[in-house]
């Protein structure tokens, strides 16, 4: 267990990960976030744990990991959609000189 307590607003994204990774990721916080869910479900009302902390920790995490992997994705999007945009131009421009 961790020797400090995970707080939700202190939750990172990896900048590192591409989108095979982040998709690994999300799935790796879902099955973690299950687990503790159960824990947190078998434990008694008046027990001192922080399985409660952890999981919206995990769940804040999750969502920036998923932020970013649509953010990639749109930016992929709009990268080609430029491309293209680009492409079309110089076609038009070379038209006009012929």
């Amino acid at each position: 267990m961790d020797t400090y307590n995970l707080k939700p607003e202190n939750m990172r994204a990896p900048e590192h990960l591409n989108q095979e990774e982040a998709k690994k990721s999300l799935e790796e916080l879902d099955a973690k976030i299950k687990v503790l869910q159960g824990r947190a479900h078998a434990t008694t009302a008046d027990s001192h744990h922080t399985y409660h902390e952890h999981i919206a920790a995990l769940e804040a995490k999750r969502a920036l990991i998923a932020q970013k992997l649509e953010d990639s994705s749109t930016a992929t999007d709009s990268t080609w959609q430029e491309i293209k945009k680009s492409l079309e131009d110089l076609s038009d421009s070379i038209k006009k000189l012929f």
